[in-house]
């Protein structure tokens, strides 16, 4: 049976976090930058199509969209704009 496809319908939300309180795991990386992230999801509203907003300060340095959420964790992708340093854990 094929799996269903996410259904990124109109009800997104956009998720904030700031940059020295957030813990996330580096999947990949680009230049030193977390293009992809692995982190912890307690809010049980923040759902697949959700967009992740990570700020240092006012300024921006992941915007991607949360892909697949399964067993308390969520992946996010950020491969055009990342600017959040690589790590393996922060």
């Amino acid at each position: 049976m094929p799996e269903e496809r996410p259904n990124y319908t109109n009800t997104s939300q956009t998720v904030v976090v700031e940059a020295d309180r957030f813990s996330f795991e580096t999947l990949e990386q680009e230049n030193g930058h977390a293009t992809v992230i692995r982190f912890r999801v307690e809010n049980p509203r923040i759902r697949v199509g959700d967009m992740l907003v990570v700020l240092s300060g006012t300024d921006v340095c992941f915007h991607g969209m949360i892909g697949h959420i399964e067993e308390g964790y969520a992946i996010a992708a950020d491969r055009r704009g990342s600017l959040l340093p690589a790590s393996t854990v922060h």
